[in-house]
């Protein structure tokens, strides 16, 4: 049975990690906005010159171009089986377009849900290490152990301070949330509670998604 997805989550949800393991579950293919926009722009189709000449000047791609890369990538074969949309819809008109894509339907929208306090516990514990600059998280705050990988030293990264964290679940809410309203009455629209393992989440995410296919 195709299964088509859209995957919601604020950052530092695991919502990246839990999109890989979902296509892998689900034999479909894993679609990041960032994705469909390098592609545009390597193969230099005539929308990918749009989107190079667009992101030259510094805008941003408009919701009329952003919905003509997703219908076309949603009409290549890797899709066959279904999809995830990783950073897409952005806004409620981005929604609406998406809705009038036939490959799209029907579609399944799922919410990783977690707090902003734990968004800001998680991420505080990232750290970087100053030799290979490998990010990776640590057990507490007061962890002084050095990288596994190389030695060095591992040290907070300047945008996992809290306030930095807060500024940018404040930007992820005022486009994430007008697209969850647009959503959230839809029978096929299920949210999960993302603060549990990773595994935890992955079986709610599953049995939700498999639940919305009956």
């Amino acid at each position: 049975m195709r299964v088509n997805l859209v995957l919601i989550g604020p950052p530092g949800s695991g919502k990246g990690t839990q999109a890989v393991r979902l296509a892998r579950r689900f034999g479909i293919s894993h679609i990041s906005t960032g994705e469909i926009l390098r592609e545009a722009v390597r193969t230099d189709s005539p929308l990918g010159r749009q989107v190079a000449a667009t992101l030259a000047t510094g805008a941003l791609v408009s919701d009329a171009l952003m919905i003509d890369l997703v219908r076309e990538r949603l009409a290549q074969p890797d899709t066959a089986a279904g999809f995830i949309l990783d950073g897409f819809p952005r806004t409620v008109v981005q929604a609406e377009l998406l809705d009038e894509i036939p490959q799209a339907q029907p579609l399944i929208v799922a919410l990783i849900a977690v707090s902003n306090d734990e968004i800001v516990r998680r991420l505080g514990r990232r750290r970087v290490c100053d030799a290979c600059h490998i990010t990776q998280s640590v057990t507490d705050d007061l962890h002084t152990d050095p990288c596994p990988y190389c030695g060095g030293n591992l040290v907070p990264r300047d945008d996992d301070a809290p306030e930095t964290v807060l500024a940018r679940l404040r930007t992820y809410a005022a486009y994430a949330d007008p697209v969850i309203a647009h959503y959230r009455t839809r029978a096929s629209f299920i949210s999960i509670d993302g603060t549990g393992a990773t595994e935890q989440v992955m079986g709610a995410l599953v049995r939700g998604i498999e639940a919305a296919l009956r």
